[in-house]
């Protein structure tokens, strides 16, 4: 059978290299504790029209690519840890930003600022995270463990998909949005302390690095694996963009744990196509519960089965995208996979906002359908591409 587990050494956590994984958790934090509640302030605060408030969720997935073409060039000509620390800093301040629009009077607040708050965020954010991913987590660990150093540290940013928006949901219940915001600006600041805490040895920039490159931002080998991680995030995206409650946040972080025991004790030699067809096939039980049964012990259901099922799928594309990459690509493997995961939770959010806004029923039937096309495409087409394609 093709089978393929991932192997943990204790070794491999040390210091250097949990400090970078418990960074790149506070960044995915900071960023994912407004994915609740910025729409809520939104709405009530700004005023804005669902159509705006879905265009300003999903500009931040056109963030993204901004800075990707010259992610080389920067960690080459300047210290790369260094490149991550601005990047962090200028998402920093694209928050504080929102902070101090949120002081401002509602019928002073400009709509276009919005936007331009929500596309540099998902311009630093990428940055910043792109660099960590591809580069700062590499560094930390030795060639024979990189694999598993990407796999256990994807688990941390994994884990903020449930904490960030759980604690901006309490945060924003017993507080205000204020103080989201400043939750959100602690958890970068701490991520720049963490990695200024990381020594990384000074490497003599290459002389012939372009300007503009893919290298470290977009594998075009991979675009068939791209394409249905995209269609499984964007469903994730529109789940997120209903009025969950934090309850339903910290049962999907049930589901997590569930899915680090399922891949260590259910999945470890099973088929190799087994994971991802599973994790589809209870995304589809838990939006048919979501749709045919709403009853209280749904709720309770629901949230652990989307953990479990996110936790095996995402995984193992990340696995996929590694395997997929050459000599020299990983890094670019890693950059290719975040930028899979986040377009679709922003794309899917924004959607969620702009078409199926307090009509949750048609996001469910269309949520059914994404997640259809994603089970048909894998299992008739990506997996036997990509068992056709890898590398490793």
């Amino acid at each position: 059978m093709n089978t393929q587990s991932t192997p943990v050494h204790v070794r491999l956590w040390h210091r250097d290299f949990l400090l970078m994984s418990v960074a790149t958790f506070l960044i995915s934090v900071s960023v994912y504790m407004l994915i609740p509640t910025l729409p809520l302030w939104l709405f009530m605060y700004v005023g804005l029209s669902p159509l705006e408030v879905g265009l300003s969720m999903a500009v931040f997935a056109a963030g993204l690519y901004t800075f990707g073409v010259f992610c080389t060039f920067l960690v080459q000509h300047f210290r790369r840890n260094q490149v991550c620390i601005v990047a962090t800093a200028c998402l920093t301040a694209c928050i504080a930003l929102l902070y101090y629009v949120h002081g401002m009077e509602p019928v002073s607040t400009a709509w276009w600022i919005i936007l331009l708050q929500r596309f540099l965020t998902g311009a630093f954010f990428g940055l910043a995270q792109m660099v960590l991913v591809s580069t700062l987590i590499i560094d930390t660990a030795e060639s024979f463990q990189r694999t598993e150093a990407n796999h256990s540290a994807a688990w941390f940013s994994r884990f903020s998909l449930s904490l960030g928006p759980m604690a901006g949901l309490v945060v924003y219940k017993w507080f205000d949005f204020d103080f989201v915001l400043l939750g959100a600006m602690s958890c970068t600041l701490l991520a720049i302390v963490l990695i200024l805490t990381v020594n990384f040895p000074f490497r003599s920039p290459d002389d012939d690095v372009p300007f503009v490159s893919l290298d470290r931002f977009f594998l075009p080998r991979s675009f068939p694996l791209f394409v249905n991680l995209l269609l499984v995030s964007t469903v994730v995206g529109l789940l997120l963009s209903l009025s969950l409650t934090d309850r339903f946040y910290a049962l999907m972080m049930g589901g997590f744990l569930l899915a680090l025991l399922a891949q260590r004790f259910v999945f470890r030699n099973a088929e190799l196509k087994s994971e991802v067809v599973t994790g589809l096939i209870l995304i589809l039980f838990a939006l048919l519960m979501m749709y045919t049964r709403p009853l209280p012990v749904v709720w309770y259901m629901v949230p652990v089965f989307i953990g479990l099922s996110v936790g095996i799928i995402a995984s193992r594309f990340l696995l996929f995208f590694i395997k997929l990459s050459r000599h020299c690509q990983r890094g670019t493997s890693q950059s290719m996979y975040f930028l899979g995961w986040e377009t679709g939770i922003a794309l899917g959010v924004g959607l969620g906002y702009i078409f199926f806004f307090n009509e949750p029923q048609r996001l469910l039937i269309t949520a059914l359908v994404l997640t259809v096309l994603a089970l048909a495409a894998y299992h008739y087409y990506t997996h036997s591409w990509f068992m056709k394609h890898k590398n490793r």
